[in-house]
């Protein structure tokens, strides 16, 4: 058989992927926090029709010169699909607990909290939260809600976790609050029934030395692996040392009343779709014309 329609194949096979990668963006458009991907190509291993020969020199002769090795391609092959973590357009909602992050960092959420273990191995609530054992996901999406008992939570009703009492925990906004607010270092306060400001703890990002190799896990949230990078004291992510306060250490600071969108650019999809369009078609042909070379070869013997 021919290599060039093994060759088509493998192009037909990464333009799909492409195409696959550019539609999950343009549907992503408008989702909050949503981080793009990117497709990149690699070409397959050659084959090789001849070798490289060096110079031929004789009684200090030059005979002939060197000559280049001769190789065929067997087409190409995904690379890699990259999570582009560039900031996202801001949009001004005027809706307090909309948060927006300008710079570096995500904000932490927890599910299936698990509190450490006092004396007697018995959870201790007044511990706050293990981050070695709790459910973690990470998300640059900042729309948050209280649920029934004032709890910052997110749509899916995972907790905004941060700092209180000097320990990872959630972050409650009492029923009797007659105001509350969010500043950029993350701090979180709130008005009480008597007129006296309360602090109700302070919302902590996770940094990340390479924030593309967080791993999609649905629902505009990441979830940690092994080349994130994430930022920790003790190499252990377990601890409310390895949160960052927001504006240090350059990391992003916490804007209220507004929300990052996604960083999808619909003309750069729209051009890169063509051009995965295009290249798509054009591995086609290469199939059919090879097909026509071998309905020639079969017609040579009539």
């Amino acid at each position: 058989m021919l290599r060039s329609m093994y060759a088509g194949i493998s192009g037909m096979k990464g333009f799909q992927t492409k195409l696959d990668v550019i539609g999950n963006n343009i549907a992503n458009v408008n989702t909050s926090g949503f981080k793009k991907g990117r497709t990149t190509f690699q070409d397959m291993m050659s084959q090789s029709l001849s070798g490289a020969e060096g110079p031929v020199v004789q009684n200090g002769d030059a005979l002939r010169g060197g000559i280049n090795p001769s190789q065929v391609g067997l087409g190409s092959q995904v690379g890699s699909v990259d999570n582009i973590q560039t900031q996202g357009n801001r949009q001004t909602t005027n809706r307090p607990l909309d948060l927006a992050l300008e710079g570096d960092g995500m904000f932490v959420l927890g599910q299936n909290l698990v509190n450490p273990l006092d004396g007697n191995g018995n959870p201790d609530p007044t511990q706050g939260v293990d981050l070695a054992e709790t459910t973690i996901n990470f998300t640059r999406a900042g729309n948050f809600y209280l649920d029934n008992d004032g709890y910052i939570v997110n749509s899916d009703g995972k907790y905004l976790l941060g700092e209180n009492n000097g320990n990872v925990d959630r972050l409650q906004i009492p029923a009797e609050a007659a105001s509350f607010s969010i500043q950029n270092n993350g701090a979180v306060t709130y008005v009480d029934e008597t007129g006296v400001v309360q602090n109700a703890g302070q919302i902590r990002l996770a940094n990340f030395s390479n924030p593309g190799g967080l791993e999609k896990s649905g629902s505009n949230t990441f979830q940690l692996t092994i080349n994130a990078g994430v930022f920790t004291d003790d190499g252990n992510f377990d601890s409310v040392n390895d949160l960052v306060i927001p504006e240090q250490n350059g990391t992003a600071s916490v804007v209220s009343g507004a929300l990052e969108m996604s960083n999808v650019d619909l003309a750069e999809e729209f051009t890169e779709m063509i051009v995965a369009q295009r290249g798509f078609q054009a591995n086609t042909r290469i199939i059919t014309t090879s097909d026509e070379i071998l309905q020639e070869l079969v017609n040579l013997k009539r």
